[in-house]
């Protein structure tokens, strides 16, 4: 059986037949790989070992204490999570919101998904297609976090009397995002209609 495939970098159109474990199509014009044999349930496997390591990760990531503040002989501990909720206490409703949503709820929503995708499989085809869809848009917007926490650690280190430290979380947070990558990396979006 053959089917017709665009090559993604120049874009000349190839007939392309069933591949053998180990085949790749390369393209005439750029010799690019247009195609090649993939072993489904190996990147299955892969993407749902990174995704359960990364929703292992994500508590302590979100719990633990991420920075240690020392400011005129006060020491102070603080978890995203404690952070969040006394940004919503003293007021800084936008900012908490910002890193709830970017620290918590998108990466806890995109590890799900990658577990639901490569793993549990109770969704139908279209629901499946349509998760993998969301969580590549929302995976554009995984850096807002790093960016704020960068942005608060300058705040911070505008003033000479403030010394800080990163807690324990900061291992944890990095190891959680990485498994994370790792995950996306792996999956095979093919798979969602090769399986059936």
């Amino acid at each position: 059986m053959a089917v017709l495939k665009a090559c993604h970098c120049c874009g000349l159109i190839h007939c392309i037949r069933t591949l053998e474990p180990g085949e790749r199509s390369v393209c005439t014009r750029c010799k690019s790989v247009i195609d090649q044999s993939r072993n489904n349930q190996r990147s299955q496997a892969r993407t749902a070992a990174a995704s359960l390591a990364a929703l292992a990760l994500f508590p302590a990531a979100v719990f633990l204490p991420i920075l240690e503040i020392e400011k005129l002989g006060q020491h102070h501990q603080s978890s995203v999570i404690g952070g969040i909720l006394e940004l919503f206490r003293s007021g800084n409703l936008l900012v908490g919101t910002i890193i709830l949503v970017f620290s918590i709820v998108f990466p806890l929503a995109k590890i799900i998904a990658l577990i639901e995708l490569s793993w549990l499989g109770a969704l139908r085809q279209r629901h499946q297609a349509w998760t993998y869809r969301w969580m590549e848009q929302i995976g554009k917007w995984s850096m807002m976090d790093v960016m704020l926490l960068a942005l608060l650690v300058m705040m911070i280190k505008l003033s000479d009397l403030v010394q800080f430290q990163f807690g324990p979380a900061v291992v944890a947070f990095a190891l959680c995002v990485a498994m994370s990558m790792i995950a996306a990396i792996c999956f095979d979006p093919h798979a969602i209609w090769e399986n059936k």
